[in-house]
């Protein structure tokens, strides 16, 4: 009788084993094997990171072996089994490998394909195209598309994490990282809360008295920070390589709203020119808080009034090539009462302005750049992967690996950090509802281009090395932005013969669309393409996927405790409104403006938390799981490999001996997917 020698290999995360019933039955093109239970006598099967193999006897030859079902059954209680993959060697000596990766819940069976990518258009049988359709079909039914608020890009169907489905929940470790990251900052935050209860809400004495929290976590930069982030360099500084390095831009005619004069900034000028001349040479740079301007303020809390403003901030780049401030006005309505500060004013009217800078910079990354434009904007990339892409797709084997845990992550946000009376709503002036209408202004600039990494960066006029040699952020994005196109695009050319052959292809036009269409839900503003045409386009699409679930993420989200621990350098909140007038600044009006020590300690808890690595974290270019098996993708990724590896050789000879180095952006620092 031919016998198949099968392998069948156990995820090694907590609790993937299981002691329930497994059985086997394997397809071929002549004929299907008996159901077969896998099972070996006086031994425990399917143990966590077990390797196990069994032999499949038939009583004729199968033919080439199509597809393999696994069922699991009840052996006592229902016991979840992570499956890797499956091996099957057949009676001639062939090695057939099929993927899985996937949890086994209930008695639900699961039935895969070989290893090898197919695009829809290559299947030719009956068998594996209606194989095809059930996955999807199934899939649609459990990855449904829900508006989570009004104008957002829209989320997965489900109010709690543990209502997801197994295969996107957080394994058991990186759950437990996340609740020991949030705990740690819990007991953080309670120690401090706790010691200061009897005057949560009180202020703190004077600047040194923020050390009282501070000084328990600490590293260089933010140390860096707290001793510097008074001076006009340091606050210059943070627009190239903070952790909101996306709102600078290049000013080419003062908007109207700003009406700055020579007179005003000449003294803060070098280079013997008028500010138009400035302006035409290309050394004024601009930052501006428009999209807070309305923003509802938290009303949460009765007992504390808390403040927001849209502040527009003038940069100057001098002769050193530093950028300083020069001008700022807190408010989008020029007039008496909204002046424009400058250096030559008081210092503490000058220092007070640049922390509403501040303030408001910290609102914008928070919900701007960091959870509307990584976090939301990855989650309908995923839910459209899952719900159009099977698993045969060699798009869907690209993408997994750089989506993995994010719908998690964001239904836990959802549930703890920006839900009613979440974290949000404790520590935040945009707490309370004011964060909802700022994703809901925000989404209306969030364009496909500005998702491109290079189209952002011309597009606000920052482009040229020449012009800011120190923007780090652009420098390094674009080496990480070429690394992964060329590696997207290499996978696009294994599979893809032709530019036709992607116009042919009907799943992965059908997932374009779905984005568009269902996730960012035809808004006539975002310009999401409903079709690619091309390889070209394809990759560029594919890119921005990756590059935004990764390096992008990573640069916004993992310089939080860098930058934000020291609490006047990034106030979550303001306890008094923006100055309307000069001369009435003083310490005691910067110190009641700031943060109480109760807000204080929320707010240190919550940017150590989110600024944590995972104990195993999965870093760019690290695939451990081969859902690509074919020679020529594991070629790309080696490729991918070595070129990640000289960008991180590179930024590393660049940071030695610098106080203020950038990371953020090396390889070896970034994450494959948003998962914190």
């Amino acid at each position: 009788m031919p016998s198949y020698t099968v392998t069948v290999s156990t995820g090694s995360q907590w609790f993937a084993g299981t002691d329930d019933y497994i059985y086997i039955t394997l397809v071929g093109t002549e004929r299907c094997s008996e159901r077969t239970l896998l099972d070996k006598p006086l031994y425990n099967d399917f143990e966590r990171g077990a390797v196990d193999s069994y032999d499949v006897r038939v009583g004729e030859d199968l033919g080439d072996i199509v597809l393999v079902k696994i069922e699991k059954k009840k052996y006592w209680v229902h016991d979840d089994w992570y499956c890797r993959y499956i091996t099957v060697k057949t009676p001639s000596g062939e090695y057939l490998e099929f993927p899985c990766f996937r949890w086994l819940v209930d008695e639900k069976e699961v039935v895969l394909r070989d290893g090898r990518a197919h695009l829809p258009q290559d299947d030719k049988t009956s068998l594996v195209k209606q194989h095809r359709q059930k996955e999807l079909d199934m899939r649609r039914k459990t990855y449904r598309w829900k508006e989570w608020q009004p104008g957002f890009p829209m989320s997965i169907d489900a109010n709690r994490h543990k209502d997801l489905p197994r295969d996107i929940q957080f394994d058991s470790e990186k759950g437990v990282d996340f609740v020991l990251n949030y705990s740690k900052a819990y007991v953080i935050e309670n120690l401090f809360v706790n010691h200061f209860m009897h005057m949560f809400q009180s202020s703190w004495n004077d600047f040194a008295d923020f050390e009282k929290i501070f000084v328990r976590i600490k590293n260089t930069i933010s140390e860096y920070v707290m001793q510097h982030w008074r001076e006009d360099f340091m606050f210059g500084y943070q627009f190239l390589n903070g952790c909101n390095p996306v709102i600078i831009k290049k000013c080419t005619k003062l908007p109207e709203k700003f009406p700055v004069t020579h007179e005003m900034v000449s003294v803060s000028l070098e280079r013997d020119m008028t500010l138009q001349e400035e302006i035409e040479a290309g050394n004024i740079y601009i930052a501006d808080y428009e999209v807070l301007d309305g923003i509802s303020p938290n009303s949460t809390d009765p007992c504390t009034l808390q403040y927001l403003a849209a502040p527009i901030c003038l940069l100057y780049k001098t002769a050193r090539n530093k950028i300083l401030p020069i001008a700022i006005q807190l408010g989008q309505t020029p007039g008496k009462d909204n002046p424009i500060f400058l250096p030559t004013d008081g210092q503490y009217d000058w220092l007070l302005a640049k922390i509403w800078v501040r303030s408001a910079d910290f609102h914008h990354h928070q919900t701007i750049t960091h959870l509307l434009r990584t976090h939301l904007i990855t989650e309908v990339f995923a839910i459209a992967m899952y719900r159009q892409l099977p698993a045969v797709h060699p798009v869907y084997k690209l993408l997994t690996p750089h989506i993995r845990f994010t719908i998690a992550i964001n239904t836990k946000a959802r549930e703890q950090l920006i839900c009613e009376c979440g974290i949000f709503d404790k520590a935040n002036a945009t707490g309370g509802g004011g964060h909802v209408q700022l994703v809901q202004k925000a989404v209306k600039n969030l364009t496909f281009r500005s998702l491109c990494f290079p189209d952002a960066i011309k597009a606000r006029g920052v482009d040229s090395k020449e012009d800011l040699p120190t923007y780090f952020y652009r420098d390094d994005g674009y080496l990480v932005w070429g690394a992964t196109k060329s590696f997207v695009s290499d996978v696009v050319h294994i599979y893809y013969t032709s530019d036709e052959a992607v116009q042919a292809d009907e799943e992965i036009q059908a997932f374009i669309k779905d984005v568009c269409s269902f996730g960012m839900q035809d808004f006539d503003h975002c310009e999401f393409p409903k079709s690619v045409k091309s390889r070209e386009e394809l990759a560029e699409y594919l890119t921005v996927i990756v590059f935004t679930a990764s390096a992008q993420h990573a640069a916004v989200n993992f310089g939080q405790y860098d930058w934000c621990s020291w609490i006047p350098n990034a106030p979550s909140t303001m306890r008094k409104p923006p100055p309307h007038k000069k001369g009435l600044a003083d310490v005691n009006l910067i110190i009641e403006s700031l943060p109480d020590r109760g807000r204080s300690s929320w707010h240190l808890g919550a940017v150590w938390a989110l600024s944590q690595y995972q104990e195993n974290e999965l870093y760019l270019g690290m695939y451990p799981d081969e859902h690509f098996i074919e020679k020529p993708v594991k070629e790309a990724m080696e490729k991918f490999r070595k070129q990640l590896a000289e960008v991180t050789s590179s930024i590393k000879r660049r940071n030695d001996g610098k106080r203020l180095p950038y990371y953020n952006m090396s390889p070896d620092k970034i994450p494959n997917s948003v998962a914190v």
